[in-house]
Formats: C-alpha cells, sequence, structure tokens
C-alpha cells in the first residue's frame, strides 16, 4: 500500500501526495498512525495566508515581527495536521526498546501531520494509559491552552465565568472553569452543535451572540455584576467587545484566541473606560509563565496530561466530526469553509 500525507500547495487547499520511508536513526521511534486531529485556530491561520510567521520572522530578543524577505518569496507549504495516535511499529538503529522507553505494540500519543505513519523522537512521545480514548489523547494541546487562560484569568472558587469561542480550547476552557471552583459557567457561540455540547458538558448557560447581546445577558445572568472571568477564546473582535460588555468592574479577560488585524466591531470608547477589564493576553507555551517558576510550560502539559489520563475531561462530543483518512484533505477544506459543521476535526484510518 502506498503511504499517504495531506500537504497544502497553495492557500485553501489540501491534497494528498506519496512519500516513503526513510531508515531510522538511533532513539526514534516509528509509530503506524491509528486516528488523528487538527488545529483549528492556528493552523487554519497559514492555510488561509493569514500567519504572520509566513512573510515575518518572530525575533525573540526584539519580542516582535520583523519582515523576512527569504521567508516572504518562499513557495508556500504546509503540512495539515497537529496530533496523532498510533502503535509502535519499529524501533530505530541499535536503540532496543527498552533503551528508546517503548517497545513495539505500544500505544502512543504525538505531534504530527496528516499521513500513514510517523517518525519521532522517543522523547517526544507519550505513553498512553489503558483507559485512556484517542480522542481524550488528541485533546492534549486544546487543554494547554485552556488551562493557561483558566490560570491566567485567576479564576476563583465561587466565580461566575463567561467563555467566548467553543473550538475545542474553549470547550475545556469551561469544563476546567468549573473544576477551579466556578459557581456558574455562561459560554458564549454563534453555532448551535457548539453550544449543545458545552452544556451537555457542565455549562450553565448557552448564548448565541447572534440572536441576543451577550455582554447584556452575562450582566442580567449574574445579578448585574458581570463575570468575574472571562476566556475569550474565539479572535472575534466583536466577541472581545461582548467579552468587556459583561466583565465586571476591573476583573480579568484572558485572551487566548488568535487574534489578526482588527476589522471592526471593538470599540475602546465605549464599556472599555468604564468597565475598565484587565486585558491579559494569554500564551501557554509562551516562556516564562506568568507564575515561573513554580509554573512553566512543561508543568501545564503535564498537568493537562494527568487530567487527561484520569479522565477529568469530556472530550468524546468535542472531536466532532470523524472522519477516514481517505477524506481528510476534503474534510480538511470543507471546514475551512463551513466552520459550524465541525468543532475539532478528527481522522480515523481505521474506518
Amino acid at each position: 500500500m502506498a503511504l499517504l500525507e495531506v500537504v497544502s500547495l497553495k492557500l485553501r487547499e489540501a491534497v494528498y501526495r506519496e512519500y516513503e520511508e526513510q531508515p531510522l536513526k538511533p532513539g526514534q521511534v516509528r509509530v503506524k498512525v491509528e486516528h488523528a486531529s487538527v488545529k483549528h485556530g492556528t493552523e487554519y491561520t497559514a492555510f488561509r495566508g493569514i500567519d504572520p510567521h509566513l512573510e515575518n520572522r518572530f525575533d525573540s530578543e526584539l519580542l516582535l515581527f520583523v519582515p523576512d524577505q527569504e521567508r516572504k518569496e518562499k513557495p508556500f507549504f504546509m503540512r495539515p495536521g497537529n496530533m496523532y495516535v498510533g502503535t509502535v511499529c519499529e524501533i530505530g538503529g541499535d536503540v532496543d526498546g527498552a533503551a528508546a522507553g517503548f517497545k513495539v505494540g505500544d500505544r502512543v500519543a504525538g505531534y504530527g501531520p496528516l499521513r500513514h505513519t510517523q517518525t519521532s523522537r522517543a522523547g517526544d512521545l507519550m505513553a498512553m494509559p489503558e483507559r485512556m480514548s484517542w480522542k481524550e489523547a488528541v485533546c492534549y494541546d486544546p487543554a494547554h491552552f485552556a488551562l493557561g487562560g483558566v490560570r491566567d484569568g485567576q479564576v476563583r472558587l465561587g466565580d461566575s465565568v463567561a467563555v467566548f469561542g467553543l473550538g475545542a480550547i474553549g470547550q475545556l476552557a469551561a469544563q476546567m472553569a468549573r473544576l477551579a471552583g466556578a459557581a456558574t459557567v455562561i459560554v458564549c457561540d454563534p453555532i448551535e452543535k457548539r453550544r449543545k455540547v458545552a452544556l451537555a458538558n457542565g455549562a450553565d448557560v448557552a448564548l448565541d451572540p447572534y440572536a441576543e447581546d451577550a455582554g447584556l445577558a452575562i450582566k442580567q445572568l449574574t445579578g448585574k455584576r458581570g463575570a468575574d472571568v472571562i476566556i475569550e477564546a474565539s479572535g472575534s473582535y466583536d466577541a472581545m467587545q461582548a467579552a468587556i460588555r459583561g466583565i465586571a468592574y476591573s476583573c480579568n479577560i484572558a485572551v487566548v484566541g488568535w487574534y489578526h488585524e482588527c476589522q471592526g466591531g471593538l470599540d475602546f470608547g465605549r464599556e472599555a473606560h468604564f468597565n475598565r477589564p484587565n486585558l491579559i493576553f494569554s500564551r501557554a507555551c509562551s516562556e516564562p509563565n506568568l507564575l515561573y517558576p513554580n509554573w512553566s510550560f512543561q508543568r501545564l502539559m503535564d498537568t493537562c496530561w494527568d487530567m487527561l489520563s484520569k479522565g477529568l475531561l469530556k472530550c468524546d462530543n468535542i472531536i466532532d466530526p470523524v472522519v477516514p483518512f481517505a477524506e481528510s484533505a476534503k474534510a480538511y477544506m470543507d471546514i475551512e469553509q463551513n466552520p459550524s459543521n465541525s468543532i475539532k476535526l478528527g481522522v480515523s484510518y481505521n474506518i
């Protein structure tokens, strides 16, 4: 059977192409993929051609983007995909299974694009507990940013928390807010499917921002106080404006969504000057963490894997839809055009 991977050679287009395996190096592990998922936020910014990294380089010393002519002139190419689950089928070189940390037949999870097999350093793979489902494993990446947002927003026992944007990050953030002690969890998203899943997973109230004034509704649902913490995971300027309207005085909005140039909807001349919210731009993998050295990205990752391993987060209905690998390229393009059809795209190689 030919080995296939999904690639993008043009903006907004995903296709299959064949590839050949290379001999493994010592310390490498080859995995036969059984399930996978994609990342709907930052991954699709590249697919649409609006990722600042496509024409710029982030200078780690200046902490800003600078133009990069080489990147600008480079032909567009990306490999769609985020995480995968599979079975170890080969251990590289002269390293035996014990030295690599795995043996043939072990069930593992890791990061990688949509393809039949994955080759990884042993240290980059995670051994999956027997009870862990593949849907829990592929929620590992969005869980990082959800947990970062909940922690940066400083959710406390008894708080009223609102979550805007119910992709995988928002779905998990709503559950984590409850686990952190939130007394009321309000979620907001224009997509009905996503609202229903959030309610099924424990949210108290779901708002459709197209049908009602979400900021006003949050104030009314909290006795006119407003939400103590808002997790903004949509990247929508309309949602940010609603969050500013719905936040309690001088409280925290954790900005988790990946924003782009403002195209309208946000007006700092209105409630922002009166509600005085603290806008905390949250990015779990930016180091040092706000509570460094006690908290680091590694600790966030370890905490998320532990929560998922123990089944503390409901993930089964977040991975939706699930399509065969043979339909994944088409599904990837369809979701870019019709986001209302999905929460987080899953791919199964066994159907």
